[in-house]
């Protein structure tokens, strides 16, 4: 069964805690979301909180994917770039979709509702985003019609003895 996404949803304690629950089930699978295992929601929560305030301040919007059951099972939040030069472009952050659910095709349609929702932003005419080198994060974005436009070598440090390139990609609306 396909998931419902929804872009601009209602936030509520259900939907925070299905995020931040997310989160940590991603992360801990090995997910490259910006934590390394093991981690708790709790550990997350702030993070989230960033996010939140964003959206509160409308920089930012949310893109939830819900299984059939109603839980949280996809995010991506897509962030206005604030640089007056670049406003034609938006930032796709905390792309996820739940470990149980990988493996379904969900990621790709999570991807194309985000490139749908975007394009439904006045003005927006292409998706940058950056991910981790090392997880085979890259292929799966071109493999949704990213291109990478840049490459920082080494620039994220997993750990001691591990670093990663940073991948920029871009996805052109057009």
């Amino acid at each position: 069964m396909a998931l419902t996404f929804e872009l601009d949803p209602k936030v509520d304690r259900t939907l925070r805690d299905g995020i931040s629950g997310l989160w940590a089930d991603v992360s801990n699978a090995g997910g490259a979301v910006g934590f390394v295992p093991p981690v708790t929601a709790d550990e997350i929560r702030p993070e989230l909180v960033k996010h939140l305030v964003a959206m509160a301040e409308g920089r930012t919007r949310l893109l939830v994917g819900y299984d059939e059951e109603g839980a949280v099972a996809a995010t991506a939040f897509l962030t206005h770039n604030t640089h007056r030069l670049m406003g034609h472009w938006l930032w796709i952050y905390t792309v996820m979709v739940h470990p149980r659910h990988q493996g379904k095709g969900y990621g790709r349609d999570l991807m194309a509702a985000a490139a749908e929702g975007a394009r439904g932003i006045d003005g927006i005419e292409a998706i940058r985003l950056t991910c981790r080198g090392g997880t085979g994060a890259d292929r799966f974005y071109a493999s949704c019609g990213y291109k990478e436009v840049g490459r920082v070598p080494g620039a994220i440090r997993v750990a001691d003895g591990d670093d990663r390139d940073d991948i920029v990609m871009l996805l052109p609306l057009g």
